[in-house]
């Protein structure tokens, strides 16, 4: 079991450390509005992590029967990052702000993250190949199975909650103009990351 709970919090450590769209999402969010926001995305890509596993543990027969649900599921994915990506291209000159409490904002960011993190057919996967592997090759049993997995999606809630506070503390390094171009940059990412995964799931 001791093993099953390390190597699960090592799973969850590198699965945050791939510098998709959530991790630059997590900076310029926390960077721009306070480490509060950060933590709203990363419970969102939490919620969303604990669905996959729940499906990865207990099997992909209770999804529903939809005919190319992973191509829609892509499509989707696809434009939200898009509409993400040139929404940061286009947007002017920000200002550095500090931590605001309103209850919208979580369901906003909330919503940012679990999509961020669900859109992306390629998380499913991983969370699937990963339950398949610990399953076949270290001959894990259930309560390993669910150990295992309980460790890897709060660790990768904790290090991106950290990944949000750590960027907020260095928000006197983010000046507006490093912010504005941390932003660009981001919106390149989010735009070249919908070109891939348009690209794997629809022209490949």
């Amino acid at each position: 079991m001791i093993g099953a709970l390390f190597y699960g919090i090592l799973t969850g450590i590198g699965l945050c450390l791939t510098f998709g769209t959530v991790f630059f999402s997590l900076i310029q969010n926390s960077v721009d509005n306070g480490y509060r926001t950060g933590i709203k995305i990363a419970f969102g890509v939490f919620i969303s992590d604990a669905i996959f596993v729940f499906f990865a543990i207990f099997g992909t027969g209770l999804l529903p029967d939809i005919h190319n649900f992973q191509k829609y599921m892509a499509g989707a994915g696809v434009l939200f990052l898009l509409i993400l990506g040139i929404s940061n291209l286009v947007k002017g000159q920000p200002k550095v702000a500090y931590p605001k409490t309103r209850f919208g904002n979580l369901l906003y960011y909330f919503t940012t993250g679990f999509l961020l993190n669900a859109l992306n057919p390629v998380n499913f996967i991983s969370w699937v190949t990963i339950a398949s592997y610990i399953r076949s090759t270290l001959h894990y049993n259930f309560h390993q199975v669910l150990l295992f997995f309980s460790a890897s999606v709060i660790a990768v809630f904790l290090v991106e909650s950290s990944i949000a506070i750590f960027a907020d503390k260095l928000k006197r390094v983010f000046t507006p103009k490093v912010v504005l171009i941390f932003n660009k940059v981001t919106g390149v990412v989010f735009i070249l990351i919908a070109c891939q995964i348009g690209y794997s799931n629809f022209l490949k």
